[in-house]
């Protein structure tokens, strides 16, 4: 679905950022491209990117998952927004006019019908009252006075007669004061005044209890809780706490930060130097998600959501520790910032609505000629590196650790720099090659020699050259083994077995460095598994069977299974080259994976993987498996997939291993190739949710009851992998998870086959082919299915997107 389709069809809640303001954070009554209202409930709402900036909202029940419920849909678009005690506040875009609405009803505007023709450039709500500043937020100042107006009651209940103006909240000093900023808490509003020092002052019934000093520094960003403020020093950077001490607690010291947000008992704060999240007071900084860094945040009572910088997507989490396992925002994208008039200032850089490859999205704002304004970052989140500076119109670009090249990512990324004896290993095989290159003229001057010189050969000498077994197998050089007893007459005849080779028991002792511990690359049923290079520069894995292994399995068994693994062949599997069978030894040697396990990369300590490589993978593994249950006579039966299993060759390319030396003759053809499906369900579980198959990152423990209960009752979107940086359509992520229901479910009769998986489309075929449309029409031929030939084509006409 295209991202036009996704975010236009009904109008989406957002909040805004201030509107001159760099990164911005939301707290109690705080402005802001994302905002929350008080209360435990957890209700947010936030900008959409779709360049109409309407409003998506969301609470931890997720009732508004991909759209908005109709009776929100009268609400205008909005430039910032602010929320109280059940209900939001925000500036209409198009008339810079106030609106506040109960988030259960909103029908009715709740702001005075005197101040609803005024415009203003910014709006906090506080509990039961609004404070708003006079202007426009398009025009070319942020300066104004401030207007108040208070609920007389709680806002569920209340209609436009229960609101008073100004009231309890009249301040002279106030109202001849203009100001370029303001946020509200329980009984009181906070606001930066237009003077030489850039003070802050407040002003409210409960006002008195904050003890913000008369001549306060210079501060660029305010927060409140509900009986505190903190503010960011524009001088340091470092943040400033007043009022009730146990809602703030220690705040950081030396962290330079560009946004605020609050819940009860605790702050958060974005660091200036990666955009990455700082909590203190009562909060648990393992909850915070890693992998991203934010643009903006909001905090409710207890929850935190922020807009992410990779990918503009929200993502909510606990504070205290404790993630609600349904809760989870809407899988569409969030405005980073608020619009604003002029040009970035020093340090910012003007966001780019380029970036998210929409052919007809210039700007996010609806005035084309305003522009959002966020700070440069100079840092990377764990697992990244700067690839680039920040520009004017680009921040500075992360990018995985796992492509790090040279040396001004080494430091960063905790990789060391190529060894002496690597570049000693080098030279080396430079040698080498130079003395298989003098070798090789050599005898092409001694052939040359012999063809003129010696034109006929004696027959004695023709008889016993026949004897010499062939040399060559699909063009692979073969090295003949010394006779083994144990072998069949069928291997011991000849050293080619189709495209397989022989080798030698010492070649392999060399190339594994006699098969030390270094050169381990893990262990499994069959045995250990090596890392080697061989004599012709090739690296390879070899599998060296334990000795369990070799006592309980006979030469005969042995080599009929190493008759079938033979002749596999596929590029999503990871091919047999050669084997050993010497001294009582049983030696496998497979194509080499640089990239290691998919099961690394998840869960271990290898790069993340973004969502291009994981639905690619998704794609590969179940070809893969599609190959072994169709195309291979007889069919093979994995009965070990997952991701520990599934290998990355040198393309990112999926390669299914460890199948084994087991057929569909040894067991239940139907029964074990339905278990292969279900294993592959619990892998596509893994691709989508980051999470172990079985653990305790998991509420109830295990992947399969925690997840499919929320796939099944619409909320796939809890499952997704919030670490990484989402693709702009989720939408065939949301299919995936689909896919993976199909395949858990639990009467073996009703999931669908491998082939139906990987390539039917009434099945999951569009999905899959949804993966090759930036892969172009080659992609999704070699699929196999030519109906899918017109998915393609409707992918170009974005009606499938990635």
């Amino acid at each position: 679905m295209p991202l036009h389709s996704c975010l236009s069809g009904s109008p989406m809640w957002l909040l805004l950022l201030l509107p001159l303001m760099p990164i911005t954070a939301s707290g109690y009554g705080s402005p802001g491209p994302i905002a929350a209202t008080f209360g435990d409930n957890g209700f947010f709402c936030a900008i959409d990117a779709s360049g109409k900036q309407e409003i998506l909202c969301w609470d931890k029940t997720n009732k508004s998952s991909s759209t908005t419920p109709s009776y929100f849909s009268s609400l205008p678009s909005m430039a910032t927004l602010s929320g109280g005690e059940g209900f939001m506040c925000g500036i209409i875009s198009n008339s810079s006019r106030a609106y506040c609405w109960n988030v259960f009803n909103s029908s009715d505007n709740l702001v005075p019908p005197s101040l609803q023709s005024t415009s203003y450039s910014e709006i906090a709500a506080g509990k039961y009252h609004v404070c708003a500043i006079r202007g426009s937020y398009y025009s070319s100042s942020n300066l104004g006075t401030v207007e108040c107006w208070e609920f007389l009651q709680t806002p569920n209940n209340s209609s436009a007669n229960d609101v008073v103006a100004n009231s309890s909240f009249s301040d002279p000093y106030i109202t001849s004061h203009e100001m370029r900023s303001i946020v509200s808490g329980e009984g009181f509003s906070c606001g930066v005044v237009l003077d030489r020092e850039g003070r802050v002052v407040c002003w409210g019934p409960k006002s008195g209890k904050l003890g913000v000093p008369a001549l306060s520094s210079n501060f660029d960003e305010l927060a409140s809780g509900r009986n505190s403020v903190c503010g960011i020093s524009a001088e340091s950077g470092e943040v400033q706490c007043w009022g009730e001490a146990n809602e703030f607690g220690t705040h950081p010291v030396g962290t330079r930060l560009v946004g605020l947000s609050a819940g009860v008992e605790h702050y958060c704060g974005l660091r200036k130097d990666d955009h990455g999240v700082e909590c203190w007071g009562r909060s648990d900084s393992s909850s915070v998600p890693t992998g991203s860094g934010f643009l903006a945040i909001a905090s409710s009572d207890f929850i935190t959501c922020g807009v992410r910088e990779a990918d503009l997507v929200p993502n909510c989490w606990d504070v205290h520790g404790n993630v609600p396992s349904d809760y989870s925002p809407p899988l569409q994208l969030c405005s980073p910032g608020t619009c604003s008039p002029g040009s970035c200032s020093t340090g910012m850089f003007a966001f780019n609505a380029s970036v998210l490859n929409e052919p007809d999205l210039t700007s996010l704002c609806v005035w084309k000629d305003l522009k959002i304004c966020l700070p440069c970052g100079k840092n990377c989140s764990d697992g990244y590196f700067p690839s680039s500076v920040c520009s004017e119109n680009a921040d500075r670009i992360c990018t995985l650790c796992s492509l790090c090249q040279n040396s001004s990512c080494w430091d960063v990324c905790g990789q060391l720099p190529p060894s002496s004896s690597t570049q000693e290993q080098g030279k080396r095989e430079i040698k080498k090659l130079v003395v298989i290159t003098v070798s090789l003229v050599s005898c092409s001057v001694l052939v040359l020699f012999g063809w003129c010189f010696v034109p006929h050969m004696n027959k004695s000498k023709h008889q016993e050259s026949a004897k010499i077994k062939c040399t060559i197998c699909v063009d692979r050089p073969v090295v003949e083994a010394e006779s083994d007893p144990d072998l069949p007459p069928s291997l011991s005849i000849s050293s080619c077995v189709g495209p397989t080779q022989v080798f030698r028991l010492s070649e392999l002792k060399d190339a594994t460095h006699g098969f030390k511990e270094f050169n381990e690359l893990g262990r499994g049923s069959f045995g250990f598994v090596y890392k080697a290079v061989l004599s012709d520069g090739r690296q390879v894995a070899v599998k060296r069977a334990n000795a369990a292994t070799i006592i309980h399995t006979n030469s005969r068994d042995f080599d009929a299974k190493l008759e079938i693994l033979i002749n596999i062949r596929h590029n999503n599997i990871v091919n047999l080259l050669g084997y050993c069978a010497e001294m009582g030894e049983r030696l496998l040697v497979y194509e080499f994976m640089p990239h290691g396990t998919l099961h690394d990369h998840l869960q271990g300590e290898l790069s993340p993987l973004d969502w291009n490589i994981r639905l690619k993978i998704s794609l590969d593994a179940a070809r893969g498996l599609v190959y072994l249950h169709k195309e291979v006579t007889p069919p093979i039966v994995h009965r070990d997939v997952k991701t520990s299993n599934i290998l990355l060759d040198s393309q990112w390319g999926a390669r299914i291993a460890d199948i084994g030396i087991l057929s569909a003759s040894d067991g239940d053809l139907g029964g074990d190739m339905e278990s292969d499906v279900y294993s592959f369900g619990i892998v596509l579980l893994e691709i989508l949710s980051g999470k172990k198959s079985h653990g305790k990152d998991c509420s109830p423990p295990g992947i399969v009851p925690w997840a499919l209960p929320l796939i099944r009752h619409g909320k796939a979107a809890a499952i997704i992998d919030r670490n990484v940086a989402l693709p702009i359509n989720v939408e065939p992520l949301l299919k995936l998870a689909d896919v993976a229901e199909l395949a858990l479910r639990e009467n073996p009769t009703e999931r669908p086959s491998m082939s139906e998986v990987g390539t039917d489309r009434k099945c999951c075929g569009e999905v899959f082919a949804s993966v090759h449309c930036a892969g172009g029409l080659e992609g999704v031929e070699s699929m196999g299915n030519s109906a899918l030939l017109n998915l393609f084509h409707a992918c170009q006409r974005n009606e499938l997107l990635m």
